[in-house]
């Protein structure tokens, strides 16, 4: 090793300061990075079967052979399945029936493969497939997959984390069925404490959570599959397959999916339409292009989250708070629901240049327009949230009678970026890449108002007839992003020390805008905007001791910026918040033979100006900053390969999360005592045990997930108790007839024992004591800081049965 490379090692909990420590990261990363060189230059290693497109990620399969002096210019890379983020080797082993697999990054990768996708419901969304990871409480308000969910890593949430598909960010958690159909995905990867400098995430506190997407099959057919269940769950999928088009080397393939089904909670209907498309090439060289695109419809119903009073009633008399079925009661479900169209773009592209280098770009486009609707009173009547009349307008004419409904209208979510990425092979030892990422990020919001229809349902907020109070009035918010990122990846001792070093710095311009009228003129005085930057240095060094054991160590820092929707629920007049910095270490140790795989990691967090968002209620919600967080912990997984077809999975976290400041509750202006409590939504232990089980042509995975006790308030008196959920999952394969390839049976349970829990909180709150004043929302959620916390309840036992195919 060059002597000119370091690391300093330090035990968790020693002395250095905060601005020491980062420091100390940045000037690791620079020395390591960029002065790791010199060694003698030789013959690169022989093309790997995977080559590297930008994001940080190994390609999507293997290149075709070719000539072994074309390949040379990209064998260093290519051949690097350890780099950064996924490992992604679509063929790794696995272990727990594919609830595991075999990992080689310098920092903690966690992975459910395509053998455990396959056995759980086609309604499943990428948060469903990582329940059983041990870093991960994921809460999923339906069975159905239809409205997403949301997560909490190590003392994060995912609003800390980069969701990605195929390495380009995607829609959020809470709607990450837009992104993808479970058929397609080939896999799922969490890095809790890690993000590669060159992907494209600007809130990657908590790590990332990426989704890979199927690869276009060479040969011609396609899939078929067919579901239902209860709460009238019907769901229909089908993908056709181009195959090689000609002589191109092209593939492609499309697929539509259509979702109906009944709320699980109360009345309403929810539907779903979705179309994914991928398109591959791929060359003899290495170079591979690949596209996909993803379109997404649906109506569903905004969930009533109940507050632990209306939780109560529920799990003690039976009495719901679901939507109602009456047109003539103010919380009717056609009056409480979303409307929303999602399309999502990325195109990675891998090219293989003449002298040992390579260049990836990968642009990326998602847009979003769509509503929500709420009830918004009677007029004539008092509102009991402020004590004034409820009055309306339409044309200049005041309105004497009517229901009103409330709009959040989107007019604009629309995100598109860039990522370019230039690799050099420095010599044998060290590939060399650097590159530049752009973004921009806006979102056009409005609050009109319309008199609700005759049948009590809510109009469509653009239909004029029943438009009321105009002008409109609205915000509009967003950031236009320039980042700079370089990176070294040095292999030695016949390349079982290998050493990551790279460092990002991150220029932002943000805005807050508030504005009236159709034509959106800016109201006097009212708009914010900041300039901010981020260096975000980071160090992961491995050694392979010998073919069963290793270890790693990384380090790095990261930030979560307010995203445009988060800026859009604040005041368009007041400061911008901070920026969330985080500096994050991580040790690792990995062990495997023929029976067990074992990876444990331990890691250390500090967290300033940490950002959370409170519940506002109808899926909305507003960020605020409450200080310093410490998290410290360790998560272990064990899987074992199949023994006389059984394949156990077991993983356990252990996170001691504690808020390092008092925080002042705005709305009294007095002084919460929360430093030294346990942070908020950080749950000290969570567990999970998995089994599968093959038998020719029979499969079985069951699963049980343990989360304990938590907070979920900043002054630490609102708690939830621990809880488990389950699911199970049988089936059978049958044998091919005629042109039926794969015909397959299976059924798929949650919650079978019928457990009514709460699984997490909906978002932060300042107290939950406090019942009776500060209300924030005055809809028929009333989620608020004095209302306590609002939460997501387990569904009750489902069952879906689904029958498919390929041809």
């Amino acid at each position: 090793m060059p002597s000119r490379f370091f690391f300093v090692r330090r035990p968790v909990g020693s002395a250095l300061t905060y601005r020491q420590r980062l420091a100390t990261l940045t000037c690791l990363a620079s020395v390591a990075g960029l002065c790791a060189s010199g060694a003698e230059v030789g013959q690169a290693r022989a093309a790997a079967s995977q080559s590297a497109p930008v994001a940080g990620k190994v390609g999507h399969g293997p290149a075709k052979a070719g000539k072994t002096a074309k390949a040379r210019n990209s064998s260093l890379q290519s051949s690097r399945a350890e780099e950064i983020s996924v490992a992604s080797n679509r063929t790794a082993r696995s272990g727990g029936g594919g609830m595991m697999r075999l990992e080689v990054a310098p920092h903690a990768v966690q992975t459910v493969t395509k053998d455990y996708i396959n056995m759980r419901s086609p309604t499943s969304t990428p948060l469903d497939l990582v329940k059983n990871l041990p870093s991960l409480n994921v809460m999923t308000p339906d069975a159905s997959g239809m409205q997403g969910g949301a997560i909490q890593s190590r003392g994060l949430t995912d609003l800390d984390m980069g969701l990605m598909v195929d390495g380009a960010p995607a829609a959020a958690a809470k709607y990450m069925t837009e992104d993808i159909d479970s058929e397609n995905l080939d896999e799922v990867s969490v890095t809790p404490g890690s993000a590669s400098r060159d992907l494209p995430t600007m809130s990657a506190a908590g790590g990332v959570l990426n989704s890979r997407t199927h690869l276009p099959s060479s040969k011609m057919g396609g899939m078929v599959d067919f579901s239902y269940g209860t709460n009238n769950l019907s769901r229909e999928f089908i993908r056709l397959e181009s195959g090689e088009i000609g002589k191109t080397g092209i593939k492609s393939y499309f697929s539509f999916s259509n979702t109906h089904d009944r709320s699980w909670m109360g009345a309403g209907t929810n539907q779903r339409k979705h179309i994914d498309f991928g398109v591959r090439k791929d060359w003899e060289n290495g170079s591979n292009a690949h596209l996909f695109l993803s379109w997404n419809s649906e109506d569903f119903v905004i969930d009533n989250y109940p507050t632990a009073d209306q939780f109560y009633a529920y799990k003690h008399t039976g009495n719901g708070y679901g939507r109602s079925a009456d047109p003539g009661n103010v919380n009717y479900w056609k009056n409480n629901n979303d409307h929303w169209n999602q399309i999502f773009l990325t195109a990675p592209v891998h090219v293989v240049l003449p002298h040992k280098m390579t260049f990836d770009i990968q642009p990326y486009f998602s847009m979003g327009q769509g509503w929500d609707a709420s009830p918004g009173g009677v007029i004539g009547t008092t509102n009991p949230a402020t004590n004034k009349t409820v009055t309306a307008s339409s044309g200049g004419t005041a309105l004497q009678s009517g229901n009103l409904t409330n709009f959040f209208l989107e007019n604009e979510a629309r995100q598109v970026g860039v990522v370019a990425k230039l690799g050099y092979d420095i010599d044998r030892h060290n590939h060399l890449s650097f590159g530049y990422w752009y973004e921009n990020n806006q979102t056009i919001q409005a609050y009109p108002q319309s008199l609700t229809m005759a049948n009590g349902a809510a109009a469509s907020p653009n239909w004029a007839q029943y438009q009321v109070n105009t002008p409109m009035y609205g915000q509009t918010a967003g950031y236009e992003l320039h980042s700079l990122f370089i990176q070294d990846q040095a292999r030695y001792l016949d390349n079982r020390l290998v050493m990551n070093a790279g460092f990002k710095f991150v220029m932002s311009n943000a805005w807050n805008k508030g504005w009236s009228g159709n034509d959106r003129n800016l109201i006097s005085g009212n708009s914010s905007g900041s300039n901010t930057t981020a260096p975000l240095p980071q160090l992961s060094i491995s050694y392979q001791i010998n073919d069963n054991n290793q270890i790693y160590v990384n380090a790095e820092g990261d930030y979560r910026q307010p995203s445009a929707t988060d800026m859009g629920w604040m005041s368009a007049s007041g400061p911008m918040l901070k920026n969330q910095y985080s500096i994050k270490e991580e040790l690792g140790y990995r062990y495997h033979n023929k029976y067990v795989m074992v990876d444990m990691s331990l890691f250390n967090y500090n967290v300033t100006n940490r950002i959370v968002d409170q519940y506002m209620g109808m899926n909305q919600f507003s960020p605020m900053s409450i200080g310093n967080q410490t998290m410290r912990g360790f998560d272990l997984m064990v899987a074992g390969t199949s023994i006389h077809g059984f394949s156990p999975y077991a993983s356990i976290e252990y996170l001691h999360a504690t808020q390092d400041s008092d925080v002042k509750d705005p709305y009294d202006n007095t002084l919460i005592h929360s430093k030294g409590s346990q942070a908020i939504m950080a749950p000290r232990v969570m567990a999970n045990f998995g089994l599968t089980y093959t038998y020719k042509g029979f499969f079985a995975n069951g699963a049980v997930h343990y989360t304990g006790p938590q907070s979920v308030s900043i002054a630490n008196d609102q708690r939830i108790p621990g809880y488990v959920t389950n699911t199970l999952s049988l089936g059978y394969h049958f044998k091919p007839f005629s042109f039926l390839k794969s015909p397959t049976f299976k059924l798929n349970f949650t919650n079978l024992t019928g457990s009514i829990v709460r699984t997490g909180a909906m978002g932060a709150v300042y107290r939950g004591s406090d019942l009776n004043s500060h209300p924030v929302w005055s809809g028929s959620n009333a989620a608020a800081a004095g209302y306590g916390n609002s939460f997501m309840v387990e569904p009750r036992f489902t069952m879906v049965g689904s029958v498919s195919t390929s041809f």
